[in-house]
């Protein structure tokens, strides 16, 4: 299907690299503007230069209400509204069994993979509401459902983020803002290599082959902004499946 986003403004945190890149490119070749959210803009800076004019670089801790809430102001700023939010930005290191863990790095990730999330939402669905509607798509992961070891921060606060996907949907579908979660499977990332750096549990074992493309995953984030995929509204679409690999048009 043709996906055109052309007038409307997306916010993508963790957008220097990896899945955040890709889907900033990839929405903002289907005319979007984009605004690319990440604690440092050294990356995203040449990320927006190389889109052109559609593209703005901003520093952003999501770990830091008042970081997600000035992007947000600053989107609407530069381009006059708010349309779509991908809560992109997460982290995995570092990977240690519960009884080796360190607790402030273990609550670093609940900041960040968690509370990142929620200080999206919180945000962005107030200007979201006043504007008529809007999309807010959260990165999920296979992890919310599994239990693997060394990875207890990652699938806590994943499985945290899919209970925050259901209850933003049931408060905020009467009011036209849509909210999805996306779960891509093992993607070909500098995470992915720090898992296998780590070699621990099955996923650190997978050959890189097994992997997919950041683009299939911005390819997958473009296609839920579109009304095509409301059935996939609060819940995980997981991009490990035939039927929305199928749907996104990644595969015939």
């Amino acid at each position: 299907m043709s996906i055109n986003l052309s007038g409307k403004t997306a916010l993508i945190t963790g957008a220097s690299r990896g899945i955040g890149e890709a889907a900033a490119r990839i929405m903002a070749g289907y005319g979007a503007n984009v605004v690319l959210a990440a604690r440092s803009t050294r990356d995203t800076a040449r990320i927006a230069a190389d889109i052109g004019d559609r593209a703005l670089a901003v520093t952003c801790d999501v770990a830091q209400y008042v970081d997600v809430e000035n992007a947000v102001n600053q989107a609407i700023e530069s381009f006059g509204s708010l349309d779509i939010l991908v809560n992109n930005a997460g982290v995995i290191d570092p990977i240690a069994r519960i009884e080796d863990s360190d607790p402030e790095a273990w609550d670093q990730v609940v900041d960040i993979n968690f509370k990142g999330v929620y200080h999206g939402l919180r945000a962005a669905i107030p200007v979201m509401k006043r504007q008529g509607g809007g999309v807010i798509i959260n990165i999920s992961s296979g992890a919310a459902s599994s239990a693997l070891e060394g990875w207890s921060h990652y699938c806590a606060t994943k499985a945290a983020v899919l209970s925050l996907t259901r209850c933003a949907h049931a408060e905020c579908a009467a009011d036209n803002i849509r909210v999805v979660g996306l779960s891509p499977g093992t993607v070909a990332t500098d995470m992915q290599r720090a898992i296998k750096d780590s070699g621990v549990n099955p996923v650190s074992q997978l050959d890189w082959s097994q992997h997919i493309s950041p683009d299939w995953v911005g390819e997958a984030i473009a296609w839920l902004t579109t009304d095509a995929a409301r059935t996939y509204d609060g819940d995980d679409m997981s991009l490990r499946t035939e039927e929305a690999r199928r749907a996104v048009g990644l595969i015939a």
